[in-house]
């Protein structure tokens, strides 16, 4: 059996439909908005909600327009340019408790709520509009 020659390496087999039908190609040039470094970043720099924020979202019924996600991003990266640790993010008539250097939002709190409550444990307050 002998070997065949394929982009200069050996095999021992032929592929099926022989080599002519190998159509080696140049790589395609991405986006550089859609490579993986840009990609990646952008993941990196979105906000993740905690299991907890999550129920609380969903318990008061608190819906994000795309909109409002990238307002309480915005006012995360803000409050990380200060050097703050936690915040409360007020966003419209809702307000979040976000860990800022983990990027995630840990509670989310609805305006019936908002009145009544005392926020602990932060060391900054971010108004977004």
């Amino acid at each position: 059996m002998s070997d065949t020659i394929i982009n200069g390496v050996r095999v021992p087999f032929v592929p099926v439909g022989g080599v002519a039908n190998d159509r080696s190609t140049a790589p395609s040039l991405l986006d550089p908005e859609r490579s993986f470094g840009a990609v990646l970043e952008k993941e990196l720099r979105s906000l993740k909600y905690s299991k907890h924020a999550q129920q609380r979202l969903e318990s008061r019924n608190i819906e994000l327009n795309d909109a409002d996600k990238t307002r309480l991003e915005n006012a995360v990266t803000r409050a990380e340019q200060k050097g703050a640790n936690d915040s409360l993010v007020f966003l419209r008539d809702m307000a979040f408790i976000v860990n800022v250097k983990n990027r995630t939002v840990v509670t989310a709190i609805d305006r019936d709520r908002l009145q009544e409550n005392v926020f602990t444990n932060i060391d900054s307050a971010v108004v977004a509009g």
